[in-house]
């Protein structure tokens, strides 16, 4: 696992923006497509914000969703609500390359299995994205698998349901799916992510992010998460 440690947060979603740029400019190349999972958060926004402005062919890329909280569509606690807010209203992205989460189903189990019917439609069987966005909670959690929760123990289906963390039930990629991926982006910002950076970082089995692969995952993290706020580090690879 690489970790890269920038600035500030604004300097981690511009240095993600230009990564995925790279990695959607190699896929569409060598496989005619790039498909993206998307986490939420206000440093993805902003990556996303960057990203519309760069060399992306467009044409190419399909947009899947990491998670999504059951929330009523437009709703602010949704994703996708951000999602398009942030790339869709920028970027030369048609709406119907983004796929989103159907969290207002009154079957969300049944919903959650049309979803990986979805990825495989556009990523293969089994389906294999070419990039998984993933942040990291305080907790220890990614994407919306939380600490103790039955789905960490998922292992025979791409998309699941989790059970009420923060307020509400989740949709979320499951590790089978995510551990396929060609690439894992992390991006981390936050003094108060510094304890669970290090955990990542050791792949402590004992948080939900330390059981993601790391052999095809990068780091991006801001000097607070990465416990050097008092050190003039603009840039170092570990």
């Amino acid at each position: 696992m690489k970790t890269k440690i920038y600035a500030d947060a604004d300097s981690v979603a511009r240095e993600a923006a230009a990564f995925i740029a790279t990695e959607a400019r190699f896929a569409v190349a060598a496989r005619g497509g790039f498909v993206m999972a998307v986490s939420g958060g206000r440093t993805p926004w902003i990556m996303l914000r960057e990203l519309a402005n760069l060399d992306v062919p467009w044409d190419d890329v399909h947009v899947v969703q990491v998670d999504e909280r059951v929330a009523p569509a437009g709703h602010p606690d949704r994703n996708l609500t951000h999602i398009r807010e942030s790339l869709l209203a920028h970027a030369p992205l048609r709406p119907g390359q983004i796929y989103s989460m159907p969290v207002e189903s009154s079957d969300l189990e049944a919903a959650a299995a049309q979803y990986a019917a979805t990825l495989e439609s556009i990523a293969g069987s089994p389906a294999m994205l070419d990039l998984v966005h993933l942040g990291l909670g305080p907790d220890g959690h990614t994407a919306s698998l939380v600490p103790g929760d039955p789905i960490l123990q998922v292992a025979d289906r791409d998309v699941a349901i989790s059970g009420v963390y923060q307020g509400r039930r989740r949709m979320s990629l499951t590790y089978p799916i995510i551990n396929r991926a060609r690439s894992v982006l992390f991006l981390v910002t936050g003094s108060e992510k510094a304890g669970m950076l290090a955990r990542l970082e050791a792949g402590d089995f004992q948080i939900p992010a330390g059981r993601i692969c790391s052999d095809r995952a990068v780091i991006l993290t801001d000097r607070a998460a990465a416990g050097q706020e008092n050190r003039n580090v603009k840039t170092e690879v570990a």
